[in-house]
């Protein structure tokens, strides 16, 4: 930097000796005068200077034009420069740096982009989440409530009719306009019959959610449960007595994100010793998605969980207790958020 700001004015001095050497007594009078003084070069000798990648450090004009002026004086017959003119354009130099360095400052941080958001519901939506009417059939209270257990966990207000059918019956039937079903049948108890004949209307007519934890349809798969699962485009395919690993077959699916993060079955703890569930596929021009299965590349057979009616509903054809805890509280928790929130998308 310091370089730079003596360039000028050492030019300038190399003129003024030079000026001076040629009006030295003893000088041949046949030789030319000394030559003038080329103020434009002199202008763009500086305008170089300050227009360094370096930092500019300015011109002192006033210095330079005083240095001109004394070689103008000297004796020799030199051009005479214009000080003013010179000093002007010097001034002008040292403006065009000050902008260019305020410019330079003044320039806006740039915010790196912005990734994309989770999902995470609207309040709105949050809000009638928590608002939701839910009626639940769940029938183990002797080996664990685990599907009350994922409702507590999310603050969720709920109908609990344990394994009374009857009152069950009685909720449907009721004027309550339901957000969303549960039936919990994994003690070997069986929903049937007339039960699907309203859930069916519910589901189709008044687009109400339906999370179904079954595992009988080697022996009701034909009943008047069809009513459902047809319309949702998934079938019985055999029966599965004993748990083995449950595999994601879409783990991208929101169903293993939303609210938490849902880890694959591999781990079993078997309860049941027989009937522990059955094996679905999709039918012939299935709109139904399966999501879970016993094999990871088999994406329309062998499978033991669905969604279908535009995410309204969830087939799962395995049973709680064959697996730990923790992890089915995740799923049963996504289970019920993303019904919801589609059943909130069917019905503004």
């Amino acid at each position: 930097m310091i370089a730079h700001s003596i360039r000028p004015v050492t030019f300038v001095l190399i003129l003024i000796f030079a000026a001076l050497a040629c009006n030295l007594p003893g000088g041949s009078t046949a030789e030319p005068s000394a030559p003038p003084i080329d103020a434009t070069k002199l202008v763009l000798e500086i305008q170089a200077t300050n227009n360094a990648p370096a930092p500019a450090q300015l011109i002192d004009a006033t210095k330079v034009a005083l240095e001109i002026q004394a070689t103008n004086n000297a004796p020799a017959p030199a051009q005479i420069i214009d000080t003013t003119k010179v000093a002007l354009e010097v001034q002008a130099t040292n403006s065009t740096i000050l902008l260019t360095q305020q410019a330079a400052q003044s320039q806006p941080t740039l915010a790196p982009p912005a990734t994309s958001a989770p999902d995470i519901p609207t309040p709105d939506l949050q809000a009638r989440i928590q608002k939701a009417k839910i009626l639940v059939y769940e029938d183990t209270p002797d080996i664990g409530m685990w599907i009350s257990d994922a409702l507590n966990g999310m603050g969720l207000k709920y109908i609990h009719v344990g394994d009374a059918l009857g009152t069950f019956m009685e909720n449907l039937n009721s004027p309550v306009q339901w957000d969303l079903i549960i039936v919990g049948a994994e003690s070997k108890s069986k929903v049937q019959g007339e039960f699907w004949d309203v859930i069916s209307e519910k589901v189709i007519r008044d687009k109400t959610a339906l999370i179904a934890e079954i595992w009988y349809l080697d022996t009701k798969g034909e009943g008047r449960i069809k009513s459902v699962t047809s319309n949702c485009g998934i079938e019985f395919q055999r029966d599965w007595p004993l748990a083995e690993s449950i595999y994601w077959l879409d783990s991208n699916h929101p169903i293993f994100s939303d609210p938490n993060s849902a880890i694959p079955l591999i781990n079993y703890s078997r309860y049941w010793d027989f009937q522990a569930g059955d094996l679905i596929r999709l039918s012939p021009g299935s709109n139904a998605t399966l999501l879970a299965g016993i094999f990871q590349k088999q994406k329309s057979d062998y499978g033991v969980m669905a969604t279908c009616f535009d995410g309204r509903v969830v087939f799962q054809t395995f049973s709680n207790h064959d697996f730990h805890h923790d992890d089915i509280i995740r799923l049963w928790q996504n289970y019920i958020t993303y019904t919801l929130k589609n059943r909130f998308a069917a019905v503004p």
